[in-house]
C-alpha cells in the first residue's frame, strides 16, 4: 500500500469515516453506487501526483468554511470517476 493512501485511509478513520459508506449515482435512470473505499481506490491508482491531490483537497473538504464536507467531496470524486469510466465508453 503506498503511503498516500494509507495516509488518506488513517485521515478518514481519525474523522470516524466509515469507508464502507455508499452514495447512489442516477445516470441516465440506472443507479450506480460507489463506496468511500472504492472512490479512494479508483484515485490510490493515479500517479503519486494525482494521490497526493486527492488527500489535499480530501483533508481541505473537513476545514472548509465554505461548507463542503467529506460527504460531498467523495458525491464529487465519484461523479467524475462515472464521468471519466462513461466518456470511456462512448461511441462515436
Amino acid at each position: 500500500m503506498s503511503e498516500t493512501k494509507q495516509r488518506c485511509i488513517d485521515f478518514l478513520e481519525e474523522h470516524n469515516i466509515n469507508l464502507d459508506s455508499e452514495i447512489d449515482f442516477d445516470v441516465n435512470g440506472e443507479v450506480h453506487t460507489l463506496s468511500f473505499r472504492y472512490i479512494t481506490d479508483a484515485f490510490m491508482m493515479a500517479s503519486e501526483e494525482s494521490q497526493l491531490v486527492f488527500l489535499t483537497a480530501l483533508e481541505k473538504s473537513t476545514n472548509s468554511k465554505d461548507g463542503m464536507g467529506i460527504e460531498r467531496f467523495f458525491e464529487g470524486m465519484g461523479q467524475l470517476l462515472l464521468l471519466t469510466h462513461l466518456s470511456k465508453n462512448i461511441e462515436v
